[in-house]
């Protein structure tokens, strides 16, 4: 059995592609069921965000397995083979661990440490312990990851700056356009993005105006920062007046196409800003193209976000050092799990000699009296207990060692157990 992951993410793939694999999250637990009846998949786990999309399971046969999920990715995005395998990456065993809890850390984000991640992977997990996808092998792995996200929150401060991928999108824009304060930004979407986006511009001086097709999202989103609600339905009216849109909704295809923001600023030349942080993407691509248009996407906000690693790689080691922690105790621990079923075997065959044993000799036992035959019961247990109470010890110590998997083979052999 193989621990495995495999995906697309910000890092292998254009945002083009990365977005015809996104996963919209009412679609998780059917995505789930169809990855759990593939031949060779026990248990899995589904991570979709706006940086990757990544299937974690455990397999039988790791190059079967490698063919369905490639297969499923291709159907995800009606993509031929040819089209996805560049950008399509694998990992198994200690290697997959350690993946997994770089994400969970924050290391492998687009904006390094941030904070969302370890909340979206708890999600994935919780999601696919609902639908019976993840059990014993990745409730294992999983618990680890969420402790190494933690600890890499708590111990350093990798998460202390830009910690969002909402944050880093209003600070991109200020970085393009200066200062926000008394401009009126529009928010579109009221979501968990959007409620990080309102909060990001609220700090920084903006007026703000919230749209979103649920009306009474945005009036809850609106009340904590003090903005101004617009329907859904014209928000297109807006676009004449605002000096800049953040869109962030969850609608899996393009809300605002160039006709739209054309025909809105018919009459005006005031610049008009555009933050499209959704995926699959919000808006069409060729509202950068408009004149006095300035459209920023989730490349941009990666472009942006690597200039500012190098001020946090000294953060970045120490939570590096904690993976590589974490990844050591996971295999320990995964190990003992694993040595366990052996030594039960072992145990249940010296018992079930024993029974066989005084079986065997119930004629010759038949004449003691039942505290006689405790006795006997006692002292057959007894010798039993302190015979296998040292190899046991010792198999529990050496367990994920070289010499733990020398001893647990010689063992099966030695028994004869499966």
């Amino acid at each position: 059995m193989s621990f495995v992951v495999f995906g697309i993410n910000h890092r292998t793939s254009p945002l083009s592609l990365l977005e015809k694999v996104a996963i919209a999250p009412a679609d998780i637990p059917k995505m789930l069921r169809i990855i759990q009846n593939m031949d060779d998949i026990r248990e899995v786990v589904l991570l979709s965000t706006c940086n990757r999309t990544e299937v974690y399971a455990t397999v039988e046969r790791f190059h079967d397995a490698h063919g369905a999920i490639r297969s499923f990715f291709c159907n995800l995005g009606d993509l031929d083979v040819n089209d996805i395998q560049p950008f399509l990456y694998y990992q198994h065993d200690e290697a997959a661990v350690r993946h997994l809890f770089n994400v969970a850390a924050g290391l492998d984000s687009a904006v390094l440490g941030e904070h969302e991640i370890l909340g979206q992977v708890k999600l994935a997990w919780d999601e696919a312990m609902r639908e019976g996808t993840s059990r014993s092998e990745l409730n294992l792995v999983f618990r680890h990851a969420v402790e190494t996200g933690k600890r890499a929150r708590t111990e350093t401060e990798i998460g202390r700056a830009t910690a969002s991928v909402s944050q880093a999108g209003v600070e991109m824009a200020v970085d393009a356009i200066g200062s926000l304060s008394g401009r009126t930004v529009m928010v579109v979407g009221a979501g968990d993005m959007g409620v990080g986006v309102a909060g990001a511009l609220a700090r920084e001086g903006a007026d703000i105006v919230v749209t979103n097709r649920t009306g009474e999202r945005a009036d809850d989103l609106a009340v904590t920062v003090n903005a101004r609600v617009a329907p859904f339905s014209s928000f297109e009216d807006e676009l004449a007046t605002v000096d800049m849109v953040v869109t962030c909704t969850g609608a899996g295809t393009v809300i605002l196409t160039s006709d739209m923001v054309q025909a809105a600023r018919v009459g005006t030349s005031k610049p008009l800003m555009i933050v499209d942080i959704a995926l699959p993407r919000d808006v069409e691509s060729s509202v950068g193209m408009l004149p006095g248009v300035t459209l920023k996407d989730l490349s941009h906000l990666r472009e942006w976000a690597d200039k500012g690693r190098e001020s946090r790689a000294s953060e970045a080691a120490r939570v590096e050092a904690i993976v590589d922690d974490e990844v050591e105790r996971y295999v320990v621990d995964s190990s003992a799990r694993q040595m366990a079923p052996l030594i039960a075997q072992i145990r249940d065959l010296a018992e079930s000699i024993r029974v066989g044993e005084l079986t065997r000799y119930e004629a010759r036992l038949a004449s003691l009296s039942a505290e006689q035959r405790e006795v006997v019961e006692s002292l057959t247990s007894g010798i039993l207990a302190k015979l296998l109470h040292g190899p046991t010890v010792h198999l529990k110590s050496v367990s994920g060692s070289p010499q733990g998997a020398r001893l647990a083979g010689a063992l099966r052999e030695l028994f004869d157990l499966d």
